[in-house]
């Protein structure tokens, strides 16, 4: 299990009383030809007072027939790169997006550097995510993806936008439109 994790792997129906205690760049197959890597992320971690005793992470997996990252919460650093050189190129990113503000660089994204970790981690297409949801920062709701698909559509980096809940078939990324659907309630 990641570090200070325990519960997520009850939630995930994983033996508890086998060790699966896992750090950064460590890898554990889940079932025949899928395998998830813990890679780092920049967050802080904990609740109330008990903070920073559990390892944030993001996360490869890789199928028989996909490349996936799935970055969770992280402020921009150099990871990035170094995940995108040592498990790249990947089919799908999945990036946090949202709630950032610029006194918290460290552990929320900001829109002007999403499109650059996408790059680093060497990312095909891209679907932004912690956002529209709830508020933690001072920015509209709609903001986060409004920035994203802009930035995108300006770098002319695919990105893959669905309503919240929506389901996205992973074999077609490249052979869907996707609408603005925020500007619908806005």
């Amino acid at each position: 299990m990641w570090t200070g994790n325990r519960t997520a792997f009850r939630i995930l129906g994983l033996e508890i009383g086998k060790d699966h205690r896992k750090n950064w760049w460590e890898s554990i197959d889940i079932a025949e030809g899928f395998r998830i890597t813990l890679t780092p992320a920049r967050h802080f971690s904990g609740r109330l007072l008990n903070r920073n005793i559990s390892l944030w992470t993001s996360f490869v997996l890789k199928t028989p027939t996909k490349n996936l990252f799935l970055g969770g919460d992280s402020g921009y650093g150099n990871h990035f790169t170094e995940i995108g050189e040592k498990y790249g190129p990947f089919d799908l990113a999945v990036m946090e997006c949202g709630q950032y503000n610029e006194k918290w660089p460290y552990i929320h994204t900001l829109p002007d550097q999403l499109i650059g970790e996408v790059k680093e981690l060497k990312a095909k297409n891209f679907i932004p995510v912690h956002h529209s949801k709830f508020k933690l920062a001072q920015h509209a709701w709609f903001e986060p993806v409004e920035l994203a698909a802009k930035n995108a559509e300006d770098h002319n980096q695919p990105i893959t936008l669905p309503v919240i809940g929506e389901k996205v078939d992973l074999d077609q990324l490249e052979n869907v439109t996707w609408k603005k659907w925020w500007e619908e309630y806005w």
